[in-house]
């Protein structure tokens, strides 16, 4: 057992935790290392190159959102007279695998950008050219493909007879539609969008997995909340970026910090879709939790209502079966006293 411990500690090769390093590893090394001896693929050598890589032009991609809503449609429609598929482990896997590829993906981002941030700031990592590494390349190229794998999402929920929301289904083909848009619109920004998204996924399909298992957690309700939130810094930080690029670009004389990277068609296609999921998520938030909440509670204030009501209807009752019975012997007494007489 020690002989694998020290194997694995001479791959890994901790260090203490240094701006390089923010994890005490090489996360990015390792990956690295594992896709060339698995996958024969080196993440070092990627170049986002159109048309040689899947899905990285306009067409295919179009295409294949376009095909998402065909099965997914269709497919409701050719289950309506099946019972539901359960799916059960193939759901599990789905989840867990797709809580791991989060994971994994936004812990290499925070190793690429822990760097960029400390030496250049804030400002150089949200709008300088600079910040468009080649690993940050490849990691938004990663990143775009999962949003296909995350289409089969809905495909369960066809299989099963769930209900389909416009909320789910716009949400899934935009965010396909939207990783492209900053990768070929070079828009520096967008790792502030990816990163947070991330690391909600992270949480999401650790929740679908946990509640495939049976297991019901308190926090179900902090998956919305923290997709509303995400939103919220995302449209921050977004709205500033492209105030930042129109103003130097159009308006110098308006107060600007600069120059930002990126295209102007990515800028207001990423500021149009993420308000619209903004105002969507407030919505669904208020149509399930809150006006749920409101409906419990009136439910149980009528419940408590009705009880106390049958409390009191039978209490009266009591009493006067209580009064009928004390009265009886009176009665008893007065028909005697006449009888006597």
């Amino acid at each position: 057992m020690d002989t694998y411990i020290q194997a694995a500690k001479d791959y890994l090769e901790p260090q203490p935790p240094s701006v390089d390093r923010p994890f005490g590893i090489h996360v990015w090394a390792v990956f690295s290392d594992v896709c060339n001896r698995v996958l024969k693929w080196n993440p070092d050598a990627f170049e986002f190159v159109q048309d040689e890589l899947p899905l990285s032009t306009l067409t295919p991609m179009i295409a294949t959102i376009v095909a998402y809503y065909v099965i997914i449609l269709g497919g409701r429609e050719l289950m309506r007279p099946f019972a539901p598929w359960k799916l059960t482990f193939l759901f599990r896997v789905h989840n867990i695998m797709l809580t791991f590829v989060s994971w994994l993906l936004l812990t290499l981002f925070i190793e690429q950008l822990f760097p960029i941030i400390y030496r250049h700031g804030l400002f150089y990592a949200i709008c300088n050219a600079g910040s468009w590494t080649q690993p940050m390349v490849t990691l938004y190229y990663l990143n775009y493909l999962t949003k296909f794998v995350e289409l089969i999402d809905t495909v369960f929920l066809v299989v099963k007879k769930k209900p389909l929301t416009f909320l789910h289904c716009f949400h899934h083909g935009a965010t396909a539609a939207l990783c492209y848009s900053q990768i070929v619109g070079h828009t520096s920004v967008s790792w502030v969008v990816i990163t947070l998204n991330l690391g909600v996924h992270v949480v999401m399909y650790f929740y679908y997995f946990l509640s495939s298992c049976g297991i019901r957690v308190w926090w179900k309700e902090w998956v919305t909340r923290l997709q509303i939130i995400q939103f919220i810094i995302d449209l921050g930080f977004v709205y500033f970026a492209s105030y930042t690029y129109f103003t130097s670009t159009y308006w110098p004389h308006m107060p600007n910090y600069g120059e930002c990277a990126g295209e102007e068609f990515a800028a207001i296609y990423g500021c149009g879709l993420l308000t619209s999921y903004l105002f969507l998520f407030i919505a669904f938030y208020i149509r399930v939790y809150a006006k749920g909440k409101a409906r419990s509670a009136a439910k149980r204030k009528a419940a408590a209502a009705a009880a106390a009501a049958g409390a009191s209807e039978k209490k009266s009752v009591t009493n006067g079966k209580e009064a009928e019975a004390a009265s009886t012997p009176v009665k008893a007494a007065k028909k005697s006293s006449s009888k006597k007489i």
